[in-house]
């Protein structure tokens, strides 16, 4: 196979860190073409450091002059819908962001045209492929803490957002905050071990501003087996802690702050437990690459992401709770 074309929508924090950290390690199997980026002063400084690629400020312009393999989307929330449909309508592969959409409704009808024009589609879901998080699984199949009885999701910030992340839209109410941004990645690792959520009960409290995003939120979510994962988040915390706390009839693992695993009889007893960096298997293009080689891989698609945005919506939507 030729190398994959590759272009990236979207040079924010994201976009740039994939391009420069990620994509970087695959010289031999993907070339990045072209790029396009409404601020015309980050395009410029990406332009001079990558003379080779080509630059754009329409995307539309992009997708009609270049001839694409794969197309990375960075772009705000709200803008995965047009971009991504306008992708898959020229057959070119899909790399989103996460979370999927901005809406459920825009979500589905994203899947069904990935799975109508038949490309590969992923969202950049990365949990499950941590070290840690592979760990996790291997120890819940083997029964290590016996039958799970509940969970608890920490999500704790002193600020949202946090420093460097700061962007027009990550504490908007329309597209941004922590439920969206940081919660996203958990309800589909949720998911993916320990099966459905299906029904949420949130409290979701919201600043004077209607335009910002959440300041606390409290919800208990249920699992298809009836096991209850108590979700509690802030942005007034000391300091920041995301952390998933699961107890068993036998004992207690704990995933903190991302991919540190943690087990002991109790919480006050959780000791570190090692895991093997021949478990991690990131990053998250590596896995699409092998895909489009027609390799096995891991890759979580648009119905991954469908499935955790029906969570996410009923989350920040409290009205919502059956799913």
């Amino acid at each position: 196979m030729t190398k994959i074309k590759t272009a990236a929508i979207g040079l924010g924090v994201m976009g740039q860190d994939m391009i420069r950290l990620n994509f970087s390690k695959y010289p031999d199997d993907m070339e990045l073409v072209a790029v396009c980026e409404s601020n015309e002063n980050t395009l410029r400084a990406f332009a001079d450091a990558n003379p080779n690629v080509r630059t754009y400020t329409d995307y539309r312009q992009l997708l009609e002059e270049e001839k694409l393999d794969l197309l990375y989307v960075a772009v705000p929330p709200s803008k995965h819908h047009e971009v991504v449909l306008a992708a898959i309508a020229k057959k070119i592969h899909v790399f989103c962001e996460k979370p999927l959409a901005n809406s459920l409704e825009e979500a589905k009808s994203m899947l069904d045209a990935a799975v109508q024009a038949q490309v590969v589609h992923a969202v950049h879901f990365l949990m499950p492929l941590f070290a840690g998080s592979v760990k996790l699984q291997r120890l819940l199949a083997e029964g290590a803490i016996g039958q799970v009885t509940s969970i608890d999701l920490i999500l704790q910030f002193p600020q949202w957002p946090r420093a460097w992340q700061k962007n027009p839209w990550i504490a908007s109410r329309h597209e941004g905050g922590f439920l969206l941004e940081v919660g996203i990645h958990w309800i589909h690792l949720i998911q993916r071990l320990f099966g459905p959520i299906a029904n949420v009960q949130s409290s979701v409290n919201y600043p004077a501003d209607a335009a910002a995003s959440e300041i606390d939120a409290q919800a208990t979510l249920t699992l298809h087996n009836n096991v209850n994962i108590q979700l509690t988040g802030t942005t007034k915390a000391d300091k920041e802690r995301v952390s998933m706390v699961i107890h068993g009839d036998q004992g207690v693992i704990a995933l903190e702050n991302w991919s540190s695993l943690f087990m002991g009889e109790t919480e006050a007893s959780l000791q570190p437990v090692p895991v093997d960096d021949a478990d991690n298997q990131l990053p998250v293009i590596g896995q699409i690459i092998r895909r489009l080689k027609g390799q096995q891989a891991a890759i979580f698609d648009f119905n991954d992401g469908y499935q955790a945005q029906a969570v996410l919506e009923a989350l920040r939507n409290p009205s919502q709770s059956q799913l």
